[in-house]
């Protein structure tokens, strides 16, 4: 059998069109410009990891319900290894020694959870420090993400910016100022994590940017910084905007016995990860009460099964969503 290029089909056909004065013009088919998503995939390990802003979406489980709802059948597995106040150098984490010894802390618990995705949300800091200390900031970002694909090689990396800050009404002062440089930050953060080939979500964009909007009946933060539960439900929607995923519209009440799984799930693997009397388990009064260290272990078959639990309430939600 004789077979005639595709190719010279194609010219033959053309060729047979006549094409005269009156003829339109032909337009070329214009590529579709298709939504990038970031490809989470099944048994992803994702962890949390950054300062203040991470760290208290544990108190409200607004996050992880959503994440879980948008990777459709996946299952995933989330942990905020977040740290209030800490820097891209580990200053919160290292306790009574210099940050550097944060960050050997934060390389064991690397070790421990081997994530496959990070994402991570440092430099809210930089609002009222200005950006003189930027350059030392993106050096020592540069020097964590070395550490993480170090002690998680192949894990795919996610930076936010930090979201603006709210004005509200006085004593409380005027953020105008300090979200021109969380702007200005945020541009820069931008370009580090294209040379970082990292995933970048805008969350100061996603969540208003500057100038902020003045102050509504109910304000998203409770003193113009620490975001509340309505304002954890809004940063976490915009997370998942970020990563070019959606949620299923639900109700609040639908979303409930989900969000209570997870937040059961983030106390059991905070006390795991981050147990109060840690001096005296591990610290230098360990010779005191260490060998009670090994109970520690003990939170993992919990964490599993808090997991499983997470994943059967998502199951049930999606299935009770497509009988409606």
């Amino acid at each position: 059998m004789i077979r005639i290029p595709v190719t010279a089909l194609l010219f033959v056909s053309l060729a047979t069109v006549p094409l005269t004065a009156q003829d339109p013009e032909i337009t070329p088919p214009q590529p579709r410009q298709e939504k990038a998503i970031f490809d989470f995939e099944e048994g992803d390990r994702v962890v949390l990891l950054g300062n203040t802003v991470f760290e208290r979406e544990q108190r409200y489980g607004s996050f992880e319900p959503r994440l879980a709802l948008a990777v459709g059948d996946a299952k995933i597995t989330v942990r905020n290894l977040a740290w209030s106040a800490d820097t891209v150098f580990g200053h919160a984490r290292s306790y009574f020694g210099p940050p550097e010894e944060g960050l050997q802390r934060l390389t064991g618990h690397l070790d421990l959870l081997k994530p496959s995705v990070v994402m991570l949300c440092y430099g809210s800091e930089l609002a009222f420090e200005k950006l003189g200390g930027l350059p030392d900031f993106l050096t020592g970002y540069r020097t964590l993400l070395e550490l993480i694909r170090k002690h998680a090689p192949g894990a795919r990396i996610v930076i936010v910016s930090p979201p603006p800050l709210e004005t509200l009404p006085p004593p409380l002062p005027d953020q105008t100022d300090a979200n021109k440089s969380l702007s200005s930050f945020r541009d820069a953060l931008r370009k580090f994590a294209a040379s970082q080939n990292a995933w970048f979500i805008d969350l100061f964009e996603l969540m208003g940017g500057v100038p902020k909007p003045a102050a509504t009946a109910k304000p998203l933060t409770e003193n113009g910084v620490h975001y509340t539960r309505e304002g954890y439900d809004k940063l976490a929607s915009k997370l998942i905007e970020g990563l070019g995923l959606t949620t299923p519209a639900l109700a609040p009440a639908e979303l409930e016995p989900l969000r209570r799984e997870v937040i059961a799930k983030d106390e059991l693997f905070f006390n795991r990860w981050r147990p109060q009397n840690e001096t005296y388990l591990f610290g230098f009064r360990k010779h005191e009460q260490g060998q009670n260290a090994k109970e520690i272990p003990m939170f993992d078959p919990l964490i599993d099964q808090a997991d499983q639990r997470i994943h059967n309430a998502k199951t049930a939600l999606r299935e009770s969503k497509k009988r409606l």
